[in-house]
């Protein structure tokens, strides 16, 4: 009874002391052994209450009145029966009256009630007592607020950090909005911030509420934990203004380099197309040497376009890949053909090979590879001045690897470590003013898109080897490697060719297709006399003699001239015209096609056929006169700049088609919804006066659909490159979407393939 006494008396120097005592539960089975009740009142009137009743209450309960009441019954018991029985009320009025004083006592004395306490229970609850302020303490230490709420939302207790900078000293019974403070960023039912205007200015907590039960009174209540997080929310905020404010800044770059490119494009349209039209009147040669220089210098403007609209889209994030099926060998030489004539210029070889083990059809974006392609042998080409650059393609396990082997004059590790970077350059003042030094850097992004990467190996004044990586669908037909390894298995092939990229693409390839092949340089004469006409394993069936070697073999290789084997003359496009081709059985072109070679080996051809160079990496500009089997046209034209209005009409006058031209879109409205003069196929620009492509046409085919009439075929001519404009024409109606500068070729095959198309429907 005197543990009771002494926690009494603890508990009533912790309400002196201006402290609340903790709220805490027994242990199990006690229904209530502490029961908060309003405590300020109580605090005052116990702090004033003398100490002696509970000094006599603490002797009563620890043995005092036991030793009492024993002296009263024995004197009672020594007086008589009477005494005795007076003793025995005298013990049970002591009784009643200090049940009846520890009571009033306890309830009017501390601030809880206490009853039924054992000792473990009351140590329990001290240490509970203990850590809570600890917890308290901590929590103020730090700056964090704590504050205990009822269900109805009004605050039990808070610590001192809350009074503080709510500046209320009792903020008990008061809601949270009520002590000040607005609560933002709902995120969830627990967690929310709230903004408090303390005296240092109005500060931002993450706001934590927790459910529980009051084990004590069973009683739902929240408990609430809060830290300040003023600088964190303004660095967040200062970030995502600076996201935004970057997301706008690479909208407009990219709305500038669009609206750039497409006031580029429309002047080089008509740069290009005037500068062929020219091409085909009677010209100098000093004439044709500088229209030459026109179109080169304008197909290198093109090229710029094209590099910096590909970085924007790649530095936006909106850069997407069209893999389809598609055959690789053609896709490779047809870019090094692209790039023969810049090389043969130079006095350079270019050649390429594949293996054997490649699948004719393979899975990948084309026109991101070729781009790739382009970029990478283009800017080998650039940098090497004598040799030669070898292509090879082979796979490494399901990674198909391009190797390009270029002999010039190599980098330095400094260069190599930056080559990749974007506006980096390397070699002379010249050869850095011939590009804007974003090609590599563009392909190596369009590389890691393809899940591969660019690599480059070189030594300074030892050439470079630029590797191209990138996963690819197999998609070959069984047995398809086996079939290709065989297609020579017939041929002995002797090559007369000096030592280089060229000769040892051709004896690759003979190799790849099954065939067996014997290079010879310039001293090896005799040791062919002397295994001529028979080598190892058989008969030579075939003499391939490179054009730089036909000298030496008509002064000392004359007598290899016979029936049995077939001479092939293998010569540059530029160079066809200075040879005796008639001495020979057949005559290949460089750079080499695997198809021709394997023609002119089988035998089922005789020689190529005519081959038109292209200049720096894009298609030249052409006229194609029209077959005689196909019909002329009634074409309307929509063009509002006067300069490509001329070149359109004449591209398409001159494959015999019709042409009558309007300057907006009214007039084009106007033309095409006449009944009688109906036009057969419409070819309009995106951007005219007078409304909008994407309006017009869609009033267009609304009219066709009202009247009945078969759907016009509608070509669209922009040079706004964006994928969403293409998007929006095709879906107003337009049946062909064609860049700008016009490839003439493809204009026409468009507008003839369209109208067969519209007359088979009709």
């Amino acid at each position: 009874m005197s543990t009771l006494a002494n926690l009494q008396e603890k508990l009533a120097a912790t309400i002196a002391r201006g402290q609340t005592p903790p709220i805490e539960g027994a242990a199990d089975g006690v229904s209530s052994l502490i029961t908060p009740i309003e405590t300020p009142r109580h605090a005052e009137q116990l702090a004033q209450r003398p100490a002696a009743p509970w000094k006599l209450q603490r002797r009563w309960l620890n043995g005092g009145g036991l030793v009492v009441g024993a002296a009263l019954l024995a004197i009672g018991y020594a007086g008589g029966l009477p005494a005795l029985f007076a003793a025995l009320c005298l013990v049970a009025l002591l009784l009643i009256a200090m049940a009846i004083f520890t009571k009033w006592s306890v309830v009017r004395g501390p601030a809880v009630i206490i009853t039924d306490l054992s000792e473990n229970e009351h140590d329990r609850f001290w240490e509970r007592r203990e850590s809570t302020s600890l917890l308290a303490t901590i929590h103020d230490a730090l700056g964090d607020i704590t504050v205990t709420r009822g269900i109805d939302r009004r605050i039990l207790d808070a610590n001192a950090t809350f009074r503080r900078l709510t500046g209320r000293s009792n903020p008990e019974g008061l809601t949270l909005e009520e002590t000040g403070l607005v609560f933002r960023a709902v995120t969830d039912a627990q967690h929310q911030d709230a903004e408090i205007a303390t005296p240092e200015g109005r500060r931002t907590f993450a706001w934590y509420d927790v459910m529980f039960r009051d084990p004590t009174t069973g009683q739902l209540c929240i408990q609430s934990v809060a830290r300040d997080v003023t600088e964190e929310r303004q660095v967040t905020r200062l970030r995502e203004d600076a996201r935004l404010k970057a997301e706008y800044n690479s909208a407009a770059k990219s709305r500038l380099l669009a609206t750039v490119s497409h006031e580029i494009r429309t002047p080089l349209s008509g740069i290009l197309g005037m500068n062929h039209l020219l091409a085909q009147t009677r010209l100098t040669l000093e004439q044709a040497n500088y229209l030459t220089g026109i179109r080169q210098s304008g197909h290198a403007l093109v090229q710029l376009v094209e590099d910096l609209l590909d970085f924007s889209t790649i530095e936006v994030g909106r850069f997407q890949l069209h893999p389809r099926k598609e055959a690789l060998r053609p896709l490779l030489e047809g870019v090094v053909e692209m790039l023969a004539h810049r090389a043969h210029e130079k006095g350079l070889e270019i050649a390429a090979s594949v293996a054997s083990d490649v699948p004719e059809m393979l899975e990948f974006d084309p026109a991101r590879l070729r781009q790739v392609l382009f970029n990478v042998i283009g800017n080998a080409v650039k940098f090497t001045q004598t040799g030669g650059i070898l292509i090879r393609a082979g796979l490494k396990g399901r990674d198909l690897t391009i190797t390009v082997h270029d002999s010039g004059p190599g980098m330095t590790e400094e260069e190599q470590a930056r080559i990749f970077g974007e506006f980096e350059q390397a070699g002379s003042i010249v050869e850095k003013s011939a590009g804007t030094g974003l090609g590599l850097a563009i392909s190596a992004r369009i590389l890691r898109e393809f899940g591969g990467g660019l690599s480059v190996a070189s030594q300074h004044g030892s050439g470079s080897v630029f590797t191209i990586r990138f996963p690819v669908g197999l998609v070959a037909e069984e047995g398809g490697y086996r079939r290709r390894n065989a297609v020579l298995e017939r041929s002995r092939v002797l090559l007369l060719a000096p030592e280089g990229a060229a000769s040892t693409a051709i004896a690759q390839t003979i190799r790849a297709l099954g065939g067996h092949c014997r290079l010879i340089g310039s001293g090896d004469m005799d040791e062919l006399r002397q295994s001529f006409p028979m080598g190892e394993g058989g008969a030579w069936t075939d003499l391939i003699v490179d054009h730089r070697m036909a000298p030496l073999y008509f002064r000392e290789g004359s007598e290899l001239a016979t029936p049995a084997l077939r001479k092939i003359f293998l010569v540059n496009p530029e160079e066809r015209n200075t040879h005796p081709l008639d001495l020979f059985d057949a005559w290949l072109i460089r750079p080499l096609r695997e198809q021709s070679l394997i023609d002119v080996l089988s035998g089922r051809m005789r020689g190529m056929e005519r081959r038109d160079h292209s200049s720096d990496g894009v298609s030249e500009i052409g006229i194609t006169t029209p077959e005689g089997e196909d019909p002329a046209l009634n074409i309307l034209l929509g063009e509002d700049d006067p300069v490509n209005a001329m070149l359109v009409r004449a591209m398409l006058a001159k494959a015999g088609h019709r042409v009558r031209l309007v300057e907006d879109f009214d007039g084009l409205r106007a033309r095409a919804q006449n009944g009688e003069a109906r036009p057969d196929v419409i070819v309009t620009d995106f951007n005219m006066p007078g409304g909008t492509a994407v309006a017009v046409l869609a009033q267009l085919r609304a009219h066709e659909r009202r009247q009945g009439l078969p759907p016009l075929p509608i070509v669209v001519l922009t040079a706004d490159s964006r994928d969403a404009i293409r998007r929006q024409a095709l879906l107003a109606g337009a049946d062909a979407v064609i860049l700008k500068p016009v490839d003439p070729e493809r204009l026409i095959a468009t507008v003839q393939s369209l109208s067969k198309v519209a007359f088979e429907r009709a």
